[in-house]
């Protein structure tokens, strides 16, 4: 059988918990990121994924043979993000080190610093945005999903979804722009990169 996301949860779903881990594997990563750009908070953030991994053991039934796995995943860690923060309604801190999850590929230490704060103003400015625009930014451009998933995630169609995103990523360079200052030069770089 071919490991395809889909294959090992049905696996799992089958009474077979050993592809499971394959899956924390591939995931664990990309869910930790997709709650730290909600929060900036990485401890939040950590045990976020801990839920989701809990939920999809729990819920494994829930998975069909005809569902595509990333967009049910996505709809668990929404569900766990929603009930988290309804239970615990607190102030969104900024992240207390941005640079952690920034993975350079340069070496030079003014590179990495230069990385940092362009990774800190685009978190900064994704906590401005309102929950409904960041949420799509981080489903499209981080974790890129394709808008036909993140359609059926969100249960709107796909062009209104890329009119959204589009949307989205306007109100995200305006206040790009806003927080980096126009004599900077962190603004482009970090907007054109999320520009798509």
């Amino acid at each position: 059988m071919e490991s395809t996301d889909n294959n090992l949860m049905l696996a799992v779903k089958s009474g077979d918990p050993e592809p499971f881990a394959l899956l924390f594997d591939r995931y664990q990563r990309r869910l930790f990121e997709f709650f730290y750009r909600f929060s900036g908070d990485s401890a939040s953030s950590e045990d976020l994924v801990q839920e989701v991994f809990l939920r999809m053991l729990k819920y494994r039934n829930s998975f069909r043979a005809d569902s595509d796995f990333r967009p049910w995943m996505y709809q668990i860690a929404r569900s766990v993000r929603i009930d988290r923060f309804n239970a615990q309604r607190g102030e969104q801190s900024l992240p207390e080190a941005a640079a952690d999850t920034l993975q350079s590929r340069s070496s030079g230490p003014f590179q990495h610093l230069m990385n940092a704060e362009r990774l800190s103003a685009l978190q900064e400015a994704l906590l401005e945005l309102p929950e409904e625009k960041r949420e799509l930014l981080i489903l499209a451009r981080f974790q890129e999903l394709k808008y036909e998933e993140i359609g059926s995630l969100l249960e709107v169609g796909t062009g209104t979804i890329k009119v959204r995103v589009h949307r989205a990523m306007l109100e995200l360079r305006e206040i790009l722009q806003r927080i980096a200052g126009p004599s900077t030069e962190a603004k482009p770089c970090v907007a054109k990169k999320f520009g798509k």
